[in-house]
């Protein structure tokens, strides 16, 4: 029977609480600690918040007991030996107080939250558009590259009737000095025959319509092209017999296109600039 008492003494803390004392054969176990008598704090029922939690947790004992048949252990009830802290310096004043509704103030509170994270986002990508424009930038061509994207060709050499054949940007150019003749000629092309439609105003200055500046490289396969030649006296391509005119439009041949008239503009009366 002892061993069994010893025993069952290590499931104490199994065990229900109790105030009596338990009565064996051998001996009397005394209660470690007596029971305070007092009652504990009624709290009316209602919506729990913040401020009535607090408030309930300082009105619990501090020291709270509880009796053990093997002996006394002292206990905490949720941490009530802890201060709370107080946020109410960073709270809006319309959320202070616990008795009142906060609903009224919603919107204002959600319209400044809202407001911030739409300056942040313009912020976000504004600074990332930077980021990508100087990105980007550094992949753009050097001043010495640049400088040779463009040409500058002295008209005076170029007599009336003529072609010259220059070098820009690793393709030859074609820059012809054509007859009154010639323009009127090509202005007269019945433009609703041609297979890549275009009038010969749109393919030359209008201030200087005497001169065609195009890229001699053939639009069928990138052949380039023999000036002064072909059925129609402008350019042909031995290749595959594309027939271009003397406005660079395609008249006859496998070529799909028209030859490409790259920019340019006059500097002067003397100096056309490619680029």
């Amino acid at each position: 029977m002892q061993g069994i008492i010893l025993k069952g003494a290590s499931l104490g803390p199994f065990s229900k609480v109790t105030s009596q004392a338990i009565v064996s054969q051998m001996r009397a176990v005394p209660a470690s600690y007596p029971v305070s008598a007092k009652a504990a704090p009624f709290y009316e029922p209602g919506v729990s918040t913040e401020h009535t939690l607090s408030e309930r947790a300082r009105q619990m004992p501090s020291k709270p007991q509880v009796t053990y048949i093997n002996g006394g252990m002292q206990v905490r009830h949720a941490h009530t030996d802890i201060t709370v802290p107080d946020y109410t310096a960073y709270r809006k004043n319309t959320t202070t107080d616990p008795n009142q509704s906060s609903s009224p103030s919603s919107d204002q509170r959600k319209m400044s939250a809202y407001l911030m994270t739409a300056l942040g986002s313009v912020a976000t990508v504004y600074a990332t558009k930077t980021l990508l424009t100087e990105a980007v930038s550094t992949m753009n061509a050097s001043a010495d590259v640049l400088a040779l994207a463009k040409i500058e060709v002295k008209l005076g050499d170029i007599p009336e009737g003529k072609n010259v054949t220059l070098k820009w940007r690793g393709k030859p150019l074609f820059i012809r000095h054509r007859t009154t003749e010639e323009i009127d000629g090509e202005r007269g092309v019945n433009v609703g025959e041609l297979r890549d439609p275009q009038h010969d105003a749109d393919r030359v200055n209008a201030e200087k319509p005497e001169w065609l500046v195009v890229i001699g490289v053939c639009t069928h396969l990138g052949c380039v092209p023999i000036a002064n030649a072909g059925e129609y006296n402008g350019y042909y391509c031995p290749c595959h017999g594309s027939h271009y005119d003397i406005s660079g439009r395609i008249r006859k041949g496998p070529a799909p296109l028209n030859l490409e008239v790259p920019e340019y503009s006059f500097l002067n009366e003397e100096t056309l600039v490619v680029g």
